[in-house]
């Protein structure tokens, strides 16, 4: 058999994967100084805005910017600002938009409406897109994409978190957007990121992996599950792939991790060695559970499986540790 084309050469799968490579220095350590907030506050400054979960964006040639400038946000009536940190250019923001900037408009001579392509009242030269196919498309920078996907995550923990957990009064904003605290008991509340394990199980010249219900037509992908309390990764791994597939693992190894904003996780990319290929699985959890040969897997990304079936896009660290097993043989 002739050598791959690739063979010899290493590329690192884990480089590009989506969602991560933000630019910002956060200046975690400003947050609590006025002084320090203040200066920053007279050098003006750019934001991303966000109305729901979805980005405002703007034109630039013929793709998208998600930056605008602060005061061009502030137009908009921002309820919520957090400051993500810092660039070459300045300090840059997150701002949450209120759900009644937005209008819908008729979109044809017969009165239907067409609810998929929102609008911001008499601003038409914005437009609002879904941040996975921001994604998916490529239609923004990479670094744009990470800035988005922080401020999505911390957004939506704001969203979340107005009430404290602990006695229910409406807590306040502090840190410059990277703490609520409440007036009433005291307590101080930070975003949350909640870990995932994700895993390729590997046995021989084959991998695990499984579809639900909710996936496309035809994706597999690697298992995951949400690290419990009181467990460490490579424990979660070996459990989520036992209750979902009751396959057995032995040695877990953690190869990378991605911000996944949807609404907040981190996925805690592992490579694991199965004990055996008996599957027997959680029909709750999984529509079908199955192993897969090199051969099949690279049809999978080919587009040529003879199945129809295929593997996770690119952006998704599942992708990326299937792409990572393949490279070694």
């Amino acid at each position: 058999m002739s050598p791959r084309p690739d063979a010899g050469r290493f590329v690192n799968p884990f480089d590009q994967i989506g969602f991560a490579g933000n630019p910002l220095d956060r200046l975690s350590e400003k947050r609590d100084d006025p002084s320090a907030l203040a200066a920053l506050g007279e050098l003006g400054g750019r934001a991303v805005a966000f109305v729901g979960a979805m980005p405002v964006l703007r034109p630039r040639g013929e793709g998208f910017e998600a930056l605008h400038t602060l005061d061009d946000v502030k137009t908009l009536a921002a309820v919520e600002e957090v400051l993500l940190g810092r660039d070459e250019t300045g300090p840059i923001y997150a701002a949450q938009l209120p759900d009644s900037v937005l209008v819908v408009e008729a979109t044809a001579a017969d009165g239907f409406i067409d609810q998929s392509q929102p609008k911001i009242a008499g601003r038409p030269d914005l437009h609002i897109r879904d941040l996975r196919a921001l994604a998916v498309d490529s239609a923004l920078p990479k670094d744009e994409i990470a800035i988005l996907a922080q401020a999505k995550a911390v957004l939506h923990w704001h969203a979340s978190h107005r009430f404290c957990p602990r006695c229910g009064a409406k807590t306040h904003v502090a840190q410059a957007g990277w703490r609520r605290d409440c007036p009433n008991c005291g307590a101080q509340n930070f975003p949350r990121t909640d870990p995932v394990a994700i895993v390729l199980a590997t046995h021989g010249e084959s991998c695990l992996m499984g579809r639900q219900k909710q996936f496309p037509p035809g994706m597999y992908s690697c298992l995951a599950g949400f690290v419990e309390a009181g467990e460490t990764i490579e424990e979660a791994a070996r459990r989520e792939i036992l209750e979902e597939s009751g396959v057995r693992l032995g040695a877990v190894k953690i190869l990378a991790s991605q911000p996944w904003p949807f609404p907040s996780t981190l996925m805690i990319g592992c490579r694991a060695e199965a004990l055996s290929r008996d599957i027997v699985m959680d029909a709750q959890e999984l529509e079908d559970c199955r192993w897969f040969s090199r051969e099949e897997a690279r049809a999978m990304i080919a587009g040529d499986h003879g199945e129809n079936f295929h593997a996770p896009h690119p952006i998704a660290i599942a992708r990326r540790l299937l792409d990572h097993w393949l490279a070694e043989g």
